[in-house]
């Protein structure tokens, strides 16, 4: 059976029992502080688990994208090595929230596995929760028990402890106890020698889980304890790639239609065969995955960086490259062109993948291009850290420093390590990498305590298109501490004017005050599983008292003006340059607006202008805003609405209109483009391939801009003694600075040859050597020139000279390279333990090498130290 009509197959069946069929949400998750990706199927539902928010169906299934990468749930490290963990990998679900309970959910999956997919019953086990003797004195789970005796020989459930069989969202939350159905894929002969309910949960590569049904009934609170949800929830998760390894009557996920076209163009690509060998197996496995993981996640808006959930995926993206340049032998880039199979392949279920191709190419290309690069340098700092060894075992920090600076794999340092026969100071490596991790842990570190509920039955709503006042209620509120912020309190009333942070604008800040007069400033505004939280240090007194609640006006103003600005900078980017390009990120502040568009160049000067004046144009046209509220997302579509990849829109949108610009927005804006005065673009540059990013500004903050210009004019006028062209003037200063400049350098070689034919005559031989340790006047660049011409007419030459330069003092060492070999001396080990004279460091080759420091007065006695290297 195909991987696609198993898919369809899952979610056909279900439907038939009356759930509705979701598309798959984005992966990168957008308003939930407590995860970067969606890690499990449940992750986009959480709302409807906590209460925050009603299903529009109360049965739900889909296949959702799913990326183990980071934090609890972390795979990262097994997949390759063997055949059923991926980062990014699919999960078949489905969910009843308040409605049917174990026994449907036992009863339709048994009936889905072994009727509609014909999986024979005598592989399959199933798990149960056997209780818990700890603090939370459950007992076991026999109504599971008794269902699944109705289906499965007794000897065939298990009893799981709560590690194996009682599923957490998290520390705090929903929970409940879980069956697990396992499959055991081991020949005959096998299953004579072991039996498999001796293998279950064993990490065995034939004997795995392929789904997870969760009966959610209880929360976990701050404290520990747990109390009973007041509606009973089934949450299921089937691993798609193992359930096709089962049906397609293969021993490993990467045997499945899932991943071998992708394996065979890598065997295309790189010429190595799948199968043969261990370690290139690994490595075709690993890129094979990876770029499934790194594809989506670009798909659903989330470029490679340096922070956050980018990070993550620079990281999977290198790990990649990493493998298929060490096992692979591949020096350039190639994983790029494995998008075209993947989407051909994935993109009917996930057409995200066909419409974001050339996209992703582009991304990852550019991405393993730069790795490549790194590599390449690693290799020479490696190196260089090799020649400074002393011994056989190369330092601990220093790996840690190539690797955390650098970004050089430690894996691949210990690898070129062993094949020089040296070893790798493996535990300091892990003590300095342990010692980032605390400073990371300690600076996000947080603590939340349990929500109070003032009002159990309060429903909260947003009222801040509408008004920036209002009298509200305060319905909960919890106490977060934090390294970062310090102790906080959020805030959730019955209604609010505060917006809270979202689709790129930032969220609300403002105050509350009570009927006495106290005032309590809300610092900031987020939504988090449906819920809107208002920050602030303080709790309010009267707490069940009603407050009046006040939008900081100003602010929200200018936000306004720049939120709608990026959509007329939308529609003229897309009119000037294109309809292929496509909105990838914005940030909507009071003070600037940021945005991150497809396009394949640099826009031009002209480009830029027509961007400007065609969103002024608009401004000047004085467009209002046409807003409509709550309808079918497909109502607004068909209207002419874009829509972005990445974002989770519900079932009914809001559509924002100026003029001929229409999109699904939940932002605030102005009430007619006029508001907004005027558009200036400040910068234009690239951030990633085929992605530009433009900031902007808009109102008050184009007339700062003007001012500090006109400003800076008269300033620069003043200093040419009121030129009537001061462009032209500031040309010829330019042009007389660069006569100098070349009158300046001819001085300065001039004096050059006569300080070296000086110093000829003041070289001395210790024990054969030639030596010179001298003061001399010149700049960094003379005195290199004068050690290597001195260094070709010379053997066997030591130098240090010491200089002065803007109160700052310099050190540089030249050695003969003969003598580097036979006497085994070197010029970076000099400087940097000379430096120390001179309060400062520095490095280089082994012949040449410079040190700068703060402490001229210290070259002296350096200068008099260097004689003692000689002895």
């Amino acid at each position: 059976m195909k991987s696609q009509d198993i898919r369809s197959k899952f979610l056909s069946f279900f439907e038939e029992k009356k759930h509705s069929i979701v598309p798959s949400a984005p992966m990168v998750l957008k308003d939930d502080p407590t995860l970067m990706f969606v890690n499990s199927g449940m992750a986009p539902f959480k709302e409807y688990f906590l209460g925050n928010a009603q299903p529009k169906n109360s049965r739900i299934s889909d296949s959702q994208k799913c990326l183990r990468v980071s934090g609890k749930h972390n795979d990262l490290e097994e997949v390759g090595y063997d055949t059923y963990h991926h980062t990014l990998f699919e999960m078949l679900g489905n969910w009843s929230f308040g409605d049917y309970f174990k026994k449907e959910a036992i009863a339709w999956a048994w009936e889905l596995l072994t009727e509609v997919y014909g999986i024979d019953k005598d592989i399959l086990y199933v798990t149960v929760f056997e209780g818990s003797d700890d603090a939370d004195n459950l007992s076991m789970d026999t109504e599971a028990y008794d269902f699944w005796k109705q289906y499965i020989a007794e000897d065939r459930i298990l009893k799981g402890d709560k590690k194996d069989n009682f599923w957490e969202m998290g520390e705090q939350g929903p929970c409940g106890p879980c069956s697990e159905i396992h499959v055991d894929i081991r020949s005959a002969e096998e299953k004579a020698k072991v039996s498999g309910k001796d293998l279950v949960n064993q990490d065995h590569p034939q004997v795995v889980e392929i789904w997870n049904l969760v009966f959610m009934q209880y929360n976990r609170k701050a404290n520990g304890s747990l109390e009973n949800l007041p509606d009973k929830h089934i949450d299921t998760g089937m691993g798609f790639e193992r359930l096709c390894m089962v049906l397609q009557g293969v021993q490993s996920n990467y045997d499945t239609d899932v991943f071998t076209p992708l394996i065979r163009e890598i065997e295309t690509i790189t010429k190595k065969k799948y199968g043969k060998i261990e370690e290139i197996d690994i490595a075709i496995r690993v890129i094979a995955d990876h770029v499934r993981a790194v594809a989506f996640s670009i798909a659903d808006g989330q470029l490679p960086s340096n922070t956050g959930a980018g990070y993550v995926i620079r990281r999977i993206l290198r790990r990649a490259v990493r493998y298929g340049f060490t096992f692979l032998g591949k020096k350039e880039a190639f994983i790029y062109r494995l998008v075209d199979i993947l989407s051909k392949k994935m993109g009917t279920a996930f057409p995200e993948l066909k419409a974001q191709k050339q996209l992703i190419e582009n991304v990852i290309k550019e991405e393993e291009q730069s790795f490549l690069r790194t590599l390449d340098q690693g290799l020479v700092l490696l190196n260089r850290i090799v020649e400074e060894t002393k011994g056989d075992t190369v330092s601990g920090e220093k790996a840690f420093e190539l690797y955390d600076t650098y970004g050089f794999p430690i894996d691949l340092t210990a690898l070129i390590l062993s094949e020089k026969e040296l070893k790798l100071d493996e535990k300091g490596f892990n003590a300095e990498l342990q010692k980032q991790k605390d400073r990371s842990r300690a600076a996000s570190e947080m603590s939340t305590d349990d929500w109070t509920i003032l009002f159990d039955d309060a429903e909260e709503e947003f009222i801040g298109y509408d008004t920036l006042e209002a009298h509200v209620k305060l319905t909960r509120y919890r106490k977060i501490i934090s390294k970062k912020e310090g102790e906080m309190y959020q805030l959730v009333f019955n209604i609010t004017p505060f917006y809270p942070e979202g689709g790129g604008q930032v969220g609300d800040k403002g105050y509350l005050e009570d009927t006495h007069g106290d005032v309590i400033y809300i610092l900031d505004t987020k939504k988090e599983n449906n819920v809107i939280i208002h920050f602030a240090k303080n709790l309010p007194k009267h707490i069940e008292e009603p407050f009046k609640a006040v939008v900081d006006s100003k602010q929200r103003y200018r936000t306004e003006c720049n939120h709608t600005a990026t959509h007329l900078l939308h529609q003229a980017l897309r009119e000037v340059l294109g309809t292929h390009v496509e909105q990838k990120g914005s940030a909507v502040h009071s003070k600037y607006l940021r945005f991150d568009f497809s396009h394949f160049s640099k826009l031009t000067i002209e480009e830029l202008r027509d961007v400007e004046n065609f969103v002024n144009a608009r401004i000047a046209g004085k467009l209002p805003l046409m807003e409509k509220r709550n309808i079918p997302k497909e109502e607004a579509i068909a209207d002419g609405a874009m829509s972005l990849f990445g974002e989770k829109y519900g079932d009914t949108v809001r559509a924002i209109r100026f003029g001929q610009s229409i999109e699904l927005c939940g932002g605030t804006h102005v009430k007619n483009t006029a508001d907004i005065w005027h558009f200036k673009i400040v910068s234009e540059g690239a951030v990633a391939a085929g992605i530009r990013r433009i900031e902007a500004i808009t109102n008050d903050a184009v007339k700062d801009f003007y001012f500090e210009n006109n400003r800076a004019y008269f300033e620069m006028r003043d200093l040419l003694n009121n030129a009537k062209e001061p462009v032209k003037a500031l040309q010829n200063l330019q042009e007389e600075n660069t006569n100098l400049k070349k009158q300046i350098e001819t001085l300065l070689k001039d004096k050059a040859k006569n300080i070296k034919g000086e110093l000829k005559n003041e070289l001395q031989d210790v024990n054969g050597i030639q030596f010179l340790a001298k003061k001399i006047d010149l700049d960094a660049g003379g005195i290199k020139d004068v050690a290597f011409e001195l260094g070709s007419q010379f053997d066997n030459l030591f130098l240090l000279f010491g200089a002065e330069q803007n109160g700052k003092a310099l050190l540089s060492c030249y050695i003969s390279k003969e003598l580097v070999v036979s006497k085994e001396l070197n010029a970076g080990l000099v400087v940097r333990e000379l430096g120390k004279y001179i309060q400062g460091g520095g490095g280089g080759q082994p012949f040449f090498a410079t040190a700068g420091g703060k402490n001229p007065a210290g070259i002296d006695e350096a200068l008099a130290k260097a004689r003692e290297y000689l002895s």
